[in-house]
């Protein structure tokens, strides 16, 4: 299936199968410290119909690079900014640490780039580094993961943390049969985005309508595939009444359907989470898992592209309340705190897994 065929299937199975509450996502929580070297938002006026600049020098630094959930983001990009007629640029680091992502944006700067998008590992360890981006002129979007709001001009959310954190919460209730020891593996332990949907995941756990779950431990696997797939196995024999692990993190919950998928615990602790189609179809046929959720994320490192083009090219400033078109994907509005959705997950399972190819 063609990446815009994948993203119309995508947008209905969206409509059908989720008329939730996720506006959509991407949750990255704002830290409230702020840099020493933070600018001030630019005091430009927006231009809606100014010309989109070509040319422009647009640089992707994800969490990590060979990650396949990033490979699929960053893939958007690079299909966008052809699209921008621009220069798409790729680094990145082989380990999302929370230091790991300076010295690139060092390097971005002295390579006098127009646009860094970046997927913080950390909110608060690059921004000395974005500020001083953005303070040669650079214009800063953060996707999939936020920085402090301080140190970046736009963030492209996948969803809204509430609408995520629920849905964890609903997917552990799901999957466990309403009752029962639940485990979370998330990536790494500073990752804003997955500590964020976590937080929202536990409060609604509080909830009446989840009294018989039981959340017992939230395990780390740093985005690795052989830590999550360790991490997997030290759960169900720390818990051996586990009824289901739910990962928001494409590595882990693929490696922990795949460590469940040839042990003893296949068909007694159900695996959900967030992951990609291509990723999770053997487990869905082999009924290791029986659904899990996710938005396109190639649709996210597009839509960056052209937040990013707009930015740079002064028809928006990152001001809530400020458009701008995002190609295929259509008009978007800038919210608050600089913060763009992309739009509501889908949930994938052994009925429509078929339909996607990403």
């Amino acid at each position: 299936m063609s990446h815009r065929s994948t993203s119309r299937v995508l947008a209905v199975a969206t409509a059908v199968t989720l008329a939730m509450s996720l506006a959509a996502c991407g949750g990255t929580t704002k830290s409230d410290a702020t840099s020493s070297n933070a600018t001030a938002t630019s005091t430009a006026t927006a231009d809606p119909n100014a010309k989109a600049k070509e040319g422009l020098k647009i640089a992707y630094l994800p969490k990590q690079l060979n990650n396949p959930y990033s490979d699929v983001e960053v893939s958007g990009g690079k299909e966008a900014v052809g699209e921008l007629k621009g220069e798409y640029k790729l680094v990145g680091p082989n380990d999302a640490s929370a230091s790991s992502q300076v010295s690139y944006i060092n390097t971005l700067i002295q390579q006098q780039q127009d646009v860094i998008v970046v997927a913080a590992n950390d909110p608060n360890a690059v921004c000395p580094s974005l500020n001083q981006a953005r303070q040669a002129g650079i214009k800063v979007v953060t996707f999939d993961s936020d920085a402090s709001k301080d140190c970046r001009d736009i963030f492209i959310n996948q969803a809204t943390t509430q609408g995520i954190g629920e849905k964890l919460a609903q997917q552990a209730l799901k999957e466990s049969g309403g009752s029962g020891q639940v485990a979370v593996l998330s990536a790494t332990p500073n990752a804003t985005n997955q500590n964020a949907w976590i937080k929202v995941m536990k409060e609604e756990l509080k909830k009446p309508e989840y009294s018989k779950i039981d959340l017992v431990k939230v395990a780390y696997g740093n985005d690795d595939d052989q830590k999550s797939f360790q991490e997997t196995q030290g759960l169900l024999q720390s818990y051996p009444k586990l009824k289901a692990i739910v990962s928001p993190t494409t590595v882990g919950i693929a490696a922990a359907a795949r460590y469940v998928s040839s042990s003893n615990y296949k068909g007694k602790v159900a695996i959900t989470g967030l992951g990609l189609p291509n990723q999770m179809r053997e487990y869905v046929k082999d009924k290791t898992v029986s659904e899990f959720a996710l938005w396109n994320p190639a649709d996210i490192g597009y839509l960056a592209a052209y937040a990013g083009s707009a930015l740079a090219s002064g028809q928006i400033t990152g001001a809530e309340g400020d458009k701008f078109k995002a190609g295929k994907l259509g008009d978007y509005t800038v919210g608050a705190d600089g913060e763009v959705v992309l739009g509501p997950p889908a949930d994938f399972n052994a009925g429509n897994i078929d339909d996607f190819d990403f």
